[in-house]
């Protein structure tokens, strides 16, 4: 192969490949699941491709050596993301020189922002600017690593000005926003009541856990008692795996 195209092209890989099932096949062994996993993204995903236009046969999806865990973790996000995000990919593995648990973690999340896991909690937080006054990193971190047991598929958003939190958080199940000494919680866009600032963050976790347990009711047909506001100011009374076969799509163009 290198003979043929001079260096480890995504051509020469996906060749590569596709000889080596040729040589199974011939032999009768066909349970087997591909893997074409190159360091570099833009050779990762056209080996991925090409093999997957002349190929249906499962693909195990990865960045190797992708690095350190921020770098890794972005370049697989990268990566794995938009091969996924085509159809293409049967299983997959983050390879970062961290952890192991944070491969898992890394790889989760990837699913998890494309849709293709539900499950558990994903924070909406916004970033730093001028009109924040709560701090916002540290109860993001701390509502992930709180609500890390929930299983049930939720969107919370920790929100830093009440002016655009109830606009920017509409779309999320449950959150809160904060400014001007005082909180306000919020479900589905709309208030529900104001919370002192002190009591902000507890009692998003407690009115999450209590979402969630609502939902798993929900399917469960059991009734589940409602949170007490506590004399809190009210405000206002998967299908089909996708195919390992993509849609017609590119090849990056070589740098």
């Amino acid at each position: 192969m290198l003979e043929k195209y001079g260096w480890p092209s995504p051509e020469a890989l996906a060749e590569s490949a596709l000889n080596a099932v040729r040589s199974l096949e011939d032999v009768g062994f066909t349970n087997m699941k591909v893997s074409l996993k190159a360091s570099d993204v833009h050779h990762a995903i056209d080996a991925y491709y090409l093999f997957a236009m002349q190929s249906n046969y499962p693909l195990h999806i990865g960045i190797t050596e992708a690095g350190t865990a921020m770098t890794g973790a972005v370049k697989s996000a990268m990566g794995l993301g938009y091969l996924l995000s085509q159809g293409i990919g049967d299983t997959l593995r983050v390879s970062l020189a961290a952890d192991p648990v944070e491969e898992v973690k890394v790889g989760y999340e990837i699913l998890k922002s494309l849709e293709l896991r539900h499950r558990g909690i994903n924070v909406i937080a916004c970033p730093t600017c001028g009109r924040v006054e709560i701090d916002v990193v540290r109860m993001a971190n701390e509502l992930e690593k709180k609500l890390g047991h929930i299983k049930t598929p939720l969107n919370v958003s920790v929100l830093g000005c009440v002016v655009n939190g109830i606009g920017e958080g509409k779309e999320a199940d449950i959150g809160i926003a904060g400014g001007e000494g005082k909180g306000i919680l919020f479900k589905k866009g709309k208030l529900v009541r104001k919370v002192p600032m002190e009591e902000l963050m507890d009692t998003l976790i407690m009115e999450v856990e209590q979402l969630a347990k609502e939902k798993e009711a929900e399917g469960s047909g059991e009734p589940v008692a409602s949170v007490a506001a506590n004399g809190w100011e009210p405000v206002i009374p998967q299908g089909d795996q996708p195919s390992t076969l993509g849609k017609e799509i590119p090849v990056l163009p070589h740098r």
